[in-house]
């Protein structure tokens, strides 16, 4: 038996027959209503809940609830769901293709790292069609699971980690939650960062304001959160003075290292988010158009236990400004 059996196709509306699909290792433990998701490219979710609770999706010919979890050799029964083509949307620009197919750090069977470039959202939504993961699914089709490991800010540039097989998702996810996968980040920050400020400790909360916008703040009701910092050099030019700092998150919270660089009194320049305008305006004067922030290394362990240590290279609008500031 195929392990994907192939729907028929005829007058612009896809026709598919039932499927039996044999679950490997790459696959368990994903919820049974993720996989049909994921597998039933249109489909939308209200129709994949209602199957599952109709008791149409059976696994090893019992029916199953939306939160069970997947099991190395089950056989899973996925009943004919018929639904409209849509209309093709536009492929992700050339550009962007361009770009990624020449950030690629590093690649082996399970994984992809890649020097993600300022300003290309790590996923779509919110009116962008294509981000880094539907760009490399569309440029890989041969590809069975892409999934992506953690994510960056839209501004922030570096390091980013691409699961090709589920197993090395898990993995990597374990990894992280252990605090076992180091991630370092070049951040300029405004002002002298003092040489013994090595650890900013504080809670952070999200908070959505009423515009919808949402932001995070140090609170005592928020998740514990930790950075490390490292003084890499201090810049004086033109009456203004920044520190370039190595930052290394032990929590994964959102905004992590921005909000904690605000909460020490230093923020990070070109932040629109969480720096004042007037600070940012003035160092545009330096070159310094968006975030500086940069995700510049990972330090991991790989399943066979080989350690593994990528740099990304400071991009040149970066780097244009501490030569500005240099001088």
């Amino acid at each position: 038996m195929d392990r994907h059996q192939n729907d028929s196709r005829q007058a612009g509306e896809s026709r598919p027959a039932v499927r039996m699909i044999n679950i490997d290792s790459e696959d368990a433990g994903q919820r049974v209503d993720n996989y049909l998701v994921r597998i039933l490219k249109g489909v939308p979710k209200t129709r994949v809940y209602r199957i599952i609770r109709k008791g149409e999706v059976r696994v090893n010919k019992k029916r199953v609830t939306a939160d069970y979890r997947l099991q190395d050799g089950d056989l899973l029964r996925v009943p004919p769901v018929r639904v409209a083509e849509k209309t093709s949307r536009a492929s992700p620009s050339a550009a962007i293709i361009h770009k990624l197919e020449g950030a690629i750090l590093y690649e082996d069977k399970s994984l992809i790292i890649i020097n993600k470039p300022a300003g290309i959202a790590v996923h779509g939504g919110s009116g962008i069609s294509y981000g880094v993961i539907e760009t490399l699914r569309n440029i890989r089709p041969q590809e069975r699971s892409l999934e992506l490991v953690h994510r960056l800010d839209r501004d922030t540039s570096g390091c980013l980690m691409i699961a090709k097989k589920r197993s090395m998702l898990r993995y990597l996810h374990a990894q992280l939650k252990e605090g076992k996968i180091n991630k370092i980040y070049n951040a300029l920050v405004l002002g002298r960062w003092p040489s013994r400020k090595v650890l900013v400790n504080a809670p952070l909360l999200k908070n959505t304001l009423r515009s919808g916008e949402r932001v995070v703040t140090v609170d005592l009701e928020g998740k514990r959160s930790k950075t490390l910092y490292k003084v890499l050099e201090r810049y004086s030019h033109a009456n203004e003075t920044a520190t370039l700092v190595e930052a290394s998150p032990v929590t994964g919270r959102t905004h992590q290292i921005r909000v904690h660089c605000l909460h020490a009194g230093y923020p990070i320049l070109g932040d629109d988010k969480y720096t004042s305008d007037e600070d940012n305006r003035r160092f545009r004067e330096f070159g310094l158009k968006r975030l500086f922030l940069h995700a510049a290394r990972l330090e991991l362990v790989l399943p066979e236990g080989q350690a593994l240590a990528i740099d990304a290279a400071l991009p040149e609008d970066l780097d244009g400004v501490l030569e500005t500031l240099s001088h």
